[in-house]
């Protein structure tokens, strides 16, 4: 009898309780969701005050792309803070790596984030190009249309699974900018030609398209790479892309010559020259906050999720130019509104359908305790 009781206390103090591990397990991506989605959603302001550059008299294209990826300098105290916090078991490591470069990732996904910074900057000027001669809200609404290409680029290139309800999101946060569309060019500034608005409608798409076809591409790289992904890691490839990006725009900067217009243009700016300098800085602390947190929520969860955020920024792009900048809210933008909020809802309930199902299966699958 006391060997049997003695064998089962040493079964039980060498086997962690399940209960603990489990928790942990689940709480640790959720925290990061949470985490991410938040800056997604703090970093809002980003579109908001680059609409408010071309509204009081901003022109330069390639200035405003530069401000949507220049800010990622300051990932580097994050970053720097994070490294000294490293688990001991890969320290060695680390320090021999860090003595060659600062950066923690493999070759081949720095490469491949250096690409996708490219792709990320003609992206952010067909983004900008698009925003001087759209408001705002119609912009926000267009730009939702990405999840609709986020979910076939994921399908076909990270092999994304789909839900009935999933899909139901993608058609309804497709037929928002349809819905515009139809609606004509009702909020068009005035004073601003047809033509323009609907080639601003245009590149708004193409932005969409592309942004959905980057999204599944950021996953795959992550999926790709040869060394286990820490959060660390993701925000070095936020740098890479910002750094590649930036390079890009700056050299469409030279060539436009923005920087001898930048004084001119400060000098004109409605609101004063101090203020555009502050419009500048804060709009470009703005978007990094946004895409730190994009490739953040890609990493705890998927691009599809991303593509979710994305379109869920849309009744935020809907209200603040309505109160900030005086913009229109017709019925056309009330009826896209409403089938882009029925879409995140339908996408919602899928996935809380879903885990709870999962969360069913994997219980009944485990195995019972011995005796």
């Amino acid at each position: 009898m006391a060997s049997v009781e003695e064998k089962e206390n040493n079964m039980d103090s060498t086997a962690p309780p399940p209960s603990t591990t489990s928790t942990h397990h689940q709480l640790k991506p959720s925290f990061l969701v949470i985490f991410n989605a938040t800056l997604m959603l703090l970093g809002c302001g980003g579109p908001l005050l680059l609409r408010l550059y071309f509204v009081r008299g901003g022109h330069r294209m390639w200035l405003s792309a530069f401000l949507q990826v220049c800010a990622w300098p300051i990932l580097l105290l994050p970053l720097s803070i994070s490294h000294l916090f490293l688990p001991a078991t890969a320290a060695a490591a680390t320090r021999r790596r860090c003595r060659r470069f600062f950066l923690l990732l493999p070759p081949a996904l720095t490469a491949a984030c250096a690409v996708l910074g490219l792709l990320i900057a003609v992206d952010s000027y067909m983004y900008s190009y698009a925003s001087s001669f759209l408001p705002l809200s119609t912009s926000s609404l267009l730009m939702a249309s990405q999840l609709a290409f986020t979910a076939v680029f994921a399908l076909l290139i990270v092999r994304q699974r789909f839900t009935p309800f999933s899909l139901n999101a993608v058609v309804l946060l497709t037929l928002g900018p349809v819905v515009l569309g139809l609606g004509g060019a009702s909020d068009r500034p005035e004073g601003e030609p047809q033509s323009k608005y609907y080639l601003g409608f245009c590149m708004m798409v193409a932005a969409a398209a592309l942004i959905g076809l980057v999204l599944p591409l950021v996953e795959l790289a992550y999926r790709r790479t040869t060394e286990e992904m820490t959060y660390a890691m993701v925000i070095e490839t936020q740098m890479v892309m910002g750094a590649s990006g930036s390079l890009f725009c700056l050299l469409g900067m030279l060539l436009s010559k923005d920087f001898q217009a930048i004084p001119k243009e400060a000098r004109e700016f409605e609101l004063g020259e101090l203020r555009y300098y502050m419009v500048l800085i804060w709009d470009a602390i703005c978007w990094q906050i946004l895409n730190v947190g994009l490739v953040g929520v890609i990493f705890s969860a998927s691009s599809l999720f991303g593509g979710m955020m994305i379109a869920i920024l849309v009744p935020i792009g809907e209200i603040l130019p309505v109160i900030f900048l005086n913009e229109k809210f017709n019925g056309s933008k009330a009826v896209a509104l409403a089938l882009s909020l029925w879409g995140f809802a339908s996408y919602l309930y899928g996935e809380l359908k879903q885990g709870k199902k999962s969360k069913q299966t994997t219980e009944v699958e485990l195995p019972l305790p011995v005796p």
